[in-house]
């Protein structure tokens, strides 16, 4: 039950302030009047709203957007690690130097669509800003549940369009290219699984001996893990396995012949037993890191004129000391340089980096030192990653004819329309149309 609580002004007037309980039993104030019936009237309309369910602390709206996403929404938030640190990197860097210093019931729709706009002229890419704004609809959607506030300033607010590009898939005779790229052992086992299975990379390198069944060579799917920094992890490590994979649902499906008996060759040789990871970042398993194979400097022309107005060839030492330049060509000469140096035991030598895991093959380490070398040795016309190698999998599965459901069990995809996607992906996928195509046409020529 509210009352008026009456109370002596600093000019010897009194004043009457309203005051309530709210939901939780806290004495609150709806204000502070010269009348007694308007400080009556407020504290009666405050319950009025509790009464419909809503808070009717206008303070709750008044703090600002800093505040209520670092003590309220983030902390209180049910995500996976991966994402609370992705989703904390775009609100420090994205939404708080905009929003961070507003109140929240100040934010309207004008402010988010000039945000948008401010985003777009800065040359953030539309994926960005698409990315951004769900994030920061998602934070509105929870203060509007919360009564936080009464308007969503995010609905109605339109993102640059974001192109959906054609899928390019790597075929069978370009992945043979790559395969022969990687060093001998276990990364070309790790390639070739790939290829085989469609897993996504955490599932891939969570996979342990007890996943497989030899002799059925069937493949459990049933975790996944994901690297992250630090201070997200419960426990301060680098990598959190999670006892699911994506969408939650484990799945079971079987390998050929000879990628079972390459993983069991595996096995055998490596003394892996039941709960061991399939591949693990050995030391001894590190490949020594491969220079560039650099064209000629006289190929490459020359350098932009320095402070002096002295140019020099690309690739070339001088080029990076003298001439300040810093390309590829001429970094990686220079790189070249160093190593050679300090292979030689000058320099201060220092022992090669080894990555920081429990074992788990870090994904960027892998990309890096790996298979982005094995891609420039292959010399594709486009770049694929480890994530094509799934694609490339679904594409190659319905280009031969596998059934839509089977491969989309097979790769854990919530909805068949995913799978979908990789119908015709091919190359030679719209050879049989437009062999129907021919066959229509000679028809009238006859």
């Amino acid at each position: 039950m509210g009352y008026t609580k009456k109370r002596v002004g600093g000019n010897g007037k009194p004043r009457y302030t309203a005051c309530y309980l709210d939901l939780k039993g806290r004495l609150r104030s709806a204000g502070t009047y010269a009348a007694k019936k308007e400080a009556e009237r407020a504290w009666q309309t405050a319950e009025a709203e509790l009464a419909k369910g809503r808070t009717g602390d206008p303070a709750r709206g008044r703090q600002r957007f800093r505040d209520y996403v670092e003590t309220t929404w983030l902390p209180n938030h049910e995500i996976e690690a991966s994402t609370r640190e992705a989703y904390t990197y775009s609100l420090y860097k994205h939404l708080m130097p905009e929003f961070g210093g507003m109140r929240m019931i100040d934010i309207l729709p004008e402010h988010v669509r000039n945000w948008v706009a401010k985003l777009k002229d800065l040359g953030v890419t539309p994926v960005t800003i698409r990315y951004n704004k769900i994030l920061l609809s998602a934070i509105f959607t929870t203060a509007l549940n919360d009564q936080i506030t009464y308007i969503h300033p995010c609905r109605g607010v339109k993102t640059p369009p974001v192109p959906r590009k054609p899928l390019q898939i790597i075929t069978p005779e370009q992945f043979d290219d790559v395969y022969h790229a990687l060093p001998d052992g276990d990364f070309r086992l790790v390639a070739e699984t790939e290829i085989e299975s469609g897993l996504r990379w955490g599932e891939l390198t969570e996979l342990r001996v007890k996943d497989l069944h030899t002799r059925t060579r069937i493949l459990t799917v049933s975790r996944a893990v994901v690297q992250v920094d630090p201070k997200f992890h419960p426990e301060g490590g680098r990598f959190l396995v999670k006892d699911y994979p994506k969408n939650r649902k484990y799945r079971r499906f079987k390998l050929s012949a000879q990628i079972s008996e390459k993983l069991e060759k595996h096995i055998d040789v490596n003394g892996l037993v039941s709960d061991d990871l399939l591949f693990a970042l050995r030391e001894d398993a590190i490949p020594a890191i491969r220079s560039k194979r650099l064209p000629a400097s006289a190929d490459l022309g020359m350098t932009e004129p320095n402070e002096n107005g002295r140019s020099y060839r690309h690739a070339t030492l001088s080029a990076y000391t003298a001439g300040k330049c810093r390309c590829d060509h001429c970094k990686a000469a220079f790189a070249r340089y160093r190593a050679e140096r300090r292979a030689k035991g000058k320099d201060n030598p220092r022992t090669p980096r080894i990555p920081q895991t429990d074992g788990h093959i870090p994904s960027d380490w892998f990309r890096r030192q790996i298979w982005n070398p094995a891609i420039e040795a292959a010399a594709l016309d486009f770049r694929p990653t480890m994530r094509d190698l799934r694609h490339a999998h679904a594409s190659w599965l319905l280009h031969g004819g596998a059934d839509l459901q089977v491969v989309k069990e097979r790769l854990g995809h919530a909805s068949i329309a995913t799978t979908e996607r990789y119908l015709h992906t091919l190359p030679d996928a719209d050879e049989t149309a437009l062999t129907a195509l021919e066959r229509t046409r000679s028809r009238a020529r006859s």
